[in-house]
């Protein structure tokens, strides 16, 4: 089993900045890689970023790509996403997932087997 606790929401003005953290506790070695989704109201979740754990190769959904950077700390099994420029529509509740086998699919929710209870950004106009 793998614990994931994010950290790091909140408010914020448009363009704005904020950075988000998540915690990995359990069996991290048998984790492949790590995401960030999101969720906004009335939306399906959808994919924002993922990281290998081994050489922290990343991976972007078009719409943070150049906004947003992930990175991942192995020593401290912490995965952070860094929001810069942020919009309105970046408003949502933000999920940090990890996935235990590898693959080149990183959009699918189903690629990923644990899961951080969530926590709210909420950019404002």
């Amino acid at each position: 089993q793998v614990q994931l606790v994010e950290s790091g929401g909140g408010w914020m003005q448009t363009g704005g900045s904020l950075r988000l953290s998540c915690a990995a506790s359990g069996r991290i070695f048998s984790s492949y890689g790590m995401g960030w989704f999101r969720q906004a109201p009335g939306k399906e979740r959808e994919f924002v970023a993922g990281i290998r754990w081994r050489d922290g190769i990343t991976y972007y959904a078009a719409s943070v790509k150049g906004r947003f950077t992930i990175s991942r700390d192995n020593a401290k099994n912490t995965v952070d996403l860094q929001m810069n420029s942020l919009k309105p529509e970046d408003t949502a509740v933000y999920y940090c997932a990890a996935r235990a086998l590898s693959g080149s699919n990183w959009l699918a929710l189903s690629e990923f087997n644990y899961w951080g209870q969530g926590t709210q950004v909420t950019v404002s106009s």
